[in-house]
């Protein structure tokens, strides 16, 4: 059994999880940036992140689909500018 956390740690997850689009959205702006810049075996581990990111900001499976056969980071960043 997990011990009990302190009121100080239920208001820090309690404020993650409030915020847990915004930290996503943040999070995959930072990845769009990292596709840009590599290509190979990189690129597909940035877009394994990226793809995380996206379906909890809860972005459709078929859009964030649609954003990975076309593996433009332009079209990434213009669907991102929809969230924030």
């Amino acid at each position: 059994m997990p011990p009990e956390r302190s009121r100080h740690q239920e208001k820090i997850i309690k404020n993650y999880y409030r915020n847990l689009d915004a930290i996503s959205l943040q999070k995959a702006t930072e990845q769009v940036t990292e596709l840009y810049l590599s290509e190979g075996k990189k690129r597909e581990q940035v877009w394994k992140r990226l793809v995380g990111h996206l379906e909890k900001m809860g972005m459709p499976q078929q859009q964030i689909d649609h954003l990975r056969t076309q593996d433009d980071p332009a079209l990434v960043a213009e669907a991102l500018k929809k969230f924030a």
